[in-house]
């Protein structure tokens, strides 16, 4: 690990402020990623901004009859807070899909709309990688891409985002809320909030130099069955080959966003209408365009059957 200096902030604003002084800054709260990609010097930072004293750690109704997530909020609280459980139940079963009791103890909010790919390039230092080295290359293109993405990437990067929390967050509609260095407030779409590789595939946000996430808004609750299903290489501590999360309601409508098969959280308006006509109907909205190789082209039926079992059991609920 290379030498960093470090400070506290006491306000958001002042937070924003000194990640824009330095501009090779990083914030850390929970640290359950930055800290792991700075040991193997994938992150540099020649300066830690640690946000944990601001008060950025409560659950709040809103005035429209939704939550607002403090940016600090850690996972298994979030996961365990009763108006999540009953009103944004995909959302609660996300969390606890992901990452360990332990990890989620210590994850927050914010970090985990921010995780960096688990691409297995990615970590190696000795790979060339466009995300972690612009310009050098992309190792998974041509590699072992199993875990890669299907939709959705470029001839840049075909890594995927690893968080579950992000998928429920897209399906609800939720809203990041930031604050930048000058002190102004900024309301980001969760849709707009994730970036497709393009030829930048490093510029994975749309967060600008030294914004700083405040909180995540939920619209009020949609109502309907809530699921979360994640398909993985072993029953837990595994990231998604696919994951489906679904709201779905007595007449068959919904809606459905995937992990585990772009560089974001993926969701398709045409799908959502779709729903209703099945998991074939609706998949190949979702994944029109899939571009596989034979590594990772059993994710496309794999889809289909993940949703198919997700509406069966929103059937059952009914």
């Amino acid at each position: 690990m290379k030498p960093f200096t470090y400070e506290r902030a006491n306000t958001p604003a002042e937070a924003a402020a000194a990640a824009q002084r330095n501009p090779n800054a990083k914030f850390i709260a929970g640290g359950t990623n930055l800290l792991d990609l700075m040991k193997l010097q994938i992150e540099a930072p020649s300066h830690l901004v640690d946000v944990n004293g601001l008060a950025l750690d409560r659950i709040e109704a809103t005035p429209e009859g939704g939550l607002r997530i403090g940016a600090l909020v850690r996972n298994t609280a979030l996961a365990a807070d009763e108006r999540v459980r009953r009103d944004y139940a995909v959302l609660s079963r996300a969390l606890l899909a992901g990452a360990s009791g332990q990890l989620r103890n210590k994850a927050t909010t914010a970090g985990n709309l921010l995780q960096r790919t688990r691409c297995p390039y990615f970590y190696d230092t000795d790979q060339p990688c466009n995300k972690r080295q612009p310009g050098s290359g992309c190792s998974a293109i041509g590699g072992i891409t199993r875990q890669h993405a299907v939709i959705g990437s470029s001839q840049a990067c075909i890594a995927t985002h690893p968080s579950d929390m992000a998928v429920a967050m897209r399906l609800l509609d939720a809203t990041v809320e930031t604050v930048r260095p000058g002190g102004q407030a900024r309301v980001i779409p969760i849709a707009d909030f994730h970036r497709l590789p393009g030829d930048t595939p490093h510029i994975e946000t749309a967060l600008e130099p030294g914004e700083l996430i405040t909180s995540v808004t939920l619209p009020k609750p949609l109502g309907g069955t809530h699921i979360y299903r994640k398909v993985r290489d072993r029953a837990s501590y595994a990231f998604a080959l696919v994951s489906v999360a679904a709201v779905v309601q007595r007449d068959g409508s919904g809606r459905v966003a995937l992990g585990g098969v772009a560089h974001k959280p993926w969701r398709d308006a045409t799908a959502d209408a779709a729903l209703p006509q099945g998991a074939g109907a609706a998949t190949a909205w979702l994944l029109a365009g899939a571009q596989t190789t034979e590594d990772n082209a059993f994710k496309l039926p794999l889809v289909e059957r993940t949703l198919a079992a997700v509406l069966a059991q929103a059937r059952s609920a009914a």
